[in-house]
């Protein structure tokens, strides 16, 4: 593909979290071959603080899920969707790429009336059938031992772009930040442990008993930040009721944006985490150790890779099953299979 036959990119990824952050790598190639072409990307609400001010980006699409779930008004919602489509197709792209292949973005591929409409094969839904350009890779899209950032660098590869720079950037948030979190980490003392617990799937938690344990033999050698959100206080208090609470704690469950997110992982020793959107933006920003554990979900598909990091994959014969619902005799029995001894060898290892 010649330079020169390329003036506009459009990238579909429309959620979730960490699956847009892993696609940022894409974006940073195509920006490294074809730095004068402009790159757009249409995403959901729920991930967008990632796409919006991107350096990478020059134009984002916004589709309102949330404001739409909760709108009655089907018909308004649709003059919307129509409307957002129309830009779409005004920007006359000679490259759209679908790397979210479901129907929902598929079908945006097809409406967007770009030139070449691109996708890897095996894509759920259909999804294929909108576009006109299938990159052959023999892979499943699930596949477990493949990981996804490398799943999507084939797209960069098809472009004629380096596959081999695995590089996240991420927009500044410095001047949106919570003034509080600057005062909490001027203190330099004591390294900074992030834990991060919460996750949507119930098959990729792990046993409370085992992050309370975790907490209670770390406390009082380093500082221990809590982060989840408001929905996650309920576990959150579980963990924390077989905690003897010191003074290195620090819980801010409920009380974090995922900008202030960003700002605690560039500025933390250590993050702790099951397969989460904490997990994928800690690895984003390129500064912390991550322990991250997986039980449903496969590392070999989503683990950050690197130097820096290390993750754990439940020991035993049905995981990954990449289920949301578990299917054991025993339910859960995988969220059990990681001891805490294992995490807290990690940390004493890395933290010396």
């Amino acid at each position: 593909m010649s330079e020169n036959k390329i003036n506009k990119i459009l990238i579909i990824r429309l959620s979730a979290l960490g699956d847009t952050i892993h696609t940022l790598p894409l974006a940073y190639a195509i920006k490294e071959k074809y730095p004068m072409v402009q790159l757009d990307w249409i995403v959901e609400d729920k991930a967008a603080d990632f796409i919006i001010n991107n350096p990478l980006i020059d134009r984002v699409f916004i589709i309102p899920k949330r404001k739409w779930k909760n709108n009655k008004n089907k018909i308004s919602n649709l003059k919307e969707y129509s409307k957002i489509i129309k830009e779409i197709q005004k920007e006359q792209y000679d490259v759209v790429i679908d790397t979210q292949q479901l129907l929902k973005s598929a079908v945006i591929m097809g409406l967007s009336k770009g030139k070449r409409r691109i996708a890897l094969d095996s894509g759920r839904e259909l999804s294929g059938i909108f576009a006109n350009e299938i990159i052959k890779t023999g892979l499943q899209q699930f596949d477990i031992n493949f990981h996804v950032v490398k799943r999507n660098m084939l797209i960069a590869k098809y472009l004629g772009c380096s596959d081999d720079v695995i590089n996240f950037i991420l927009p500044d948030f410095e001047s949106e930040l919570n003034e509080n979190l600057k005062e909490i980490f001027s203190d330099k003392k004591k390294k900074t442990i992030v834990i991060s617990p919460a996750t949507t799937w119930q098959n990729k938690h792990w046993a409370n008993e085992n992050w309370s344990e975790v907490i209670n033999k770390l406390k009082d050698e380093y500082r221990i930040i809590i982060t989840a959100t408001e929905n996650d206080k309920k576990a959150i208090n579980e963990i924390l009721n077989i905690v003897e609470i010191n003074e290195n704690i620090i819980n801010l469950t409920g009380m974090t944006t995922l900008k202030d997110l960003v700002y605690i992982f560039k500025n933390t020793d250590l993050v702790i985490t099951p397969d989460s959107g904490s997990c994928h933006m800690a690895w984003a920003v390129n500064h912390p150790y991550i322990i991250s554990l997986f039980f449903s979900t496969s590392k070999k598909r989503t683990a950050p890779f690197g130097n820096k990091y290390y993750s754990l994959q439940a020991d035993i014969n049905c995981s990954p099953c990449m289920k949301k619902k578990c299917h054991n005799n025993e339910i859960n029995a995988c969220n059990k299979k990681i001891e805490a001894k294992e995490v807290i060898n990690i940390v004493k290892k890395v933290l010396h």
